[in-house]
């Protein structure tokens, strides 16, 4: 029997979740400030639901089609977005301090991996073994 969970497979090493709600923060690498995406799981996808940022700069949304119901609130930009991916690939590091944040948890990402190395993140069909003998909980 197989489950549906969010995996991130980092250094040949597979992380995995039951929760089908996530974030997503770094520190943006010109502005120096935080960033951060939430997702969910659709239909074995992720979802990019909303992001939060307190400035404006390179790669962020800023035409109507890019994000839709703009609101400011506690200094942050929230945005809604809702695009669909198969998954996420991040090159991760210290600098930036690409951070997994689930069930009020934050995980480092960049602690996980060397710097500059990459992290798939998706929704993946573990098996109960493949969830005890190859995978960590997050």
């Amino acid at each position: 029997m197989n489950f549906s969970v969010v995996t991130v497979e980092a250094d040949e090493q597979i992380y995995w979740s039951w929760q089908d709600t996530f974030g997503l923060a770094w520190i943006h690498s010109v502005e120096k400030e935080e960033w951060i995406e939430f997702y969910e799981i659709k239909n074995d996808q992720l979802l990019l639901t909303h992001t939060s940022f307190k400035t404006f700069g390179a790669g962020v949304p800023s035409t109507p089609n890019d994000g839709k119901n703009s609101v400011l609130e506690n200094g942050y930009v929230t945005m809604d977005i809702d695009r669909m991916f198969q998954s996420l690939q991040l090159v991760v590091s210290e600098n930036v301090q690409s951070t997994f944040v689930i069930e009020g948890k934050e995980i480092p990402l960049y602690k996980l991996t060397k710097n500059y190395e990459a992290v798939t993140i998706s929704v993946t069909n573990l098996s109960l073994w493949d969830m005890v003998f190859k995978g960590v909980k997050l």
